[in-house]
């Protein structure tokens, strides 16, 4: 009886253990979990920079008011008739000048 005894006491903690720290166990399931959590943040964090891009996209597509303020700010367009003035930081400029 002994013998069986200590047999299934031995069976018991190799179980154990292999449900805790072998393949597929909780600690490699915690694992698992966390690096999902990572993903799925990453995830959300596309879908949104997509939706920003598509509404975008949309709107240069659909009018001409957003290709003219992207003309206007990032190359620096203007309208025919229209008259530009670009106003200088004194302290700005002099920062840049100065060693």
């Amino acid at each position: 009886m002994k013998w069986l005894n200590s047999t299934l006491l031995i069976l018991i903690a190799v179980a154990m253990y292999l449900l805790w720290f072998g393949t597929g166990g909780r600690v490699e399931l915690k694992e698992k979990q966390a690096i999902l959590e990572q993903r799925t943040e990453e995830i959300e964090q596309l879908k949104q920079r997509n939706q920003q891009l598509q509404a975008e996209v949309d709107s240069l597509k659909n009018g001409l008011e957003a290709i003219e303020e992207r003309a206007r700010t990032e190359l620096g367009m203007i309208k025919e008739g229209e008259t530009f003035i670009q106003i200088i930081n004194e302290e700005k400029a002099k920062r840049r000048k100065a060693p």
